[in-house]
């Protein structure tokens, strides 16, 4: 239930509930896990995997860690939550709620100084002047693209 495409995730107050336990409940230590279990997954994507040395035996740790992250969280620690959001909201909530995690727990690891460090760099490339005509609005830029 986990692996619904994000399109079938429904997002109604028992998951929005669900979600918001769940981010709560986390440590940084397990979101950042969540995020790497969500990395090591992209990164079998062809277009991805020579960028990557993960072996299998980091996977299976990873996926055994987080599963059980996730199963202590289903039937302990957000088990209330859980059990309403499946009742009143069906399956998909479980995958909405989780959805929340893995966002909440992306921007966390975006807002290390490194990270952005990194993202910042792709400014230099950008032709800005380019852009800022593309993007106005004044007729004197539209004329220039003619």
């Amino acid at each position: 239930m986990l692996l619904l495409p994000a399109s079938l995730a429904f997002a109604g107050p028992y998951s929005d509930a669900l979600g918001k336990k769940l981010v709560s409940s986390t440590t940084r230590a397990e979101k950042a896990l969540f995020v790497r279990w969500i990395f090591f997954a992209m990164a079998l994507h062809p277009d991805l995997k020579e960028m990557s040395a993960i072996s299998p035996a980091q996977r299976e740790e990873t996926n055994r860690a987080v599963a059980q992250m996730m199963t202590r969280m289903l039937t302990e620690t957000c088990a209330v939550e859980a059990k309403e959001a499946v009742r009143y909201e069906g399956a998909s909530a479980i995958e909405g709620a989780f959805n929340l995690l893995g966002q909440i727990a992306a921007r966390e690891l975006f807002s290390n100084p490194d990270v952005n460090a990194g993202l910042a760099e792709l400014q230099k490339y950008f032709d800005s002047k380019a852009i800022e005509r593309a993007l106005s609005d004044s007729p004197a830029a539209s004329d220039q693209k003619k």
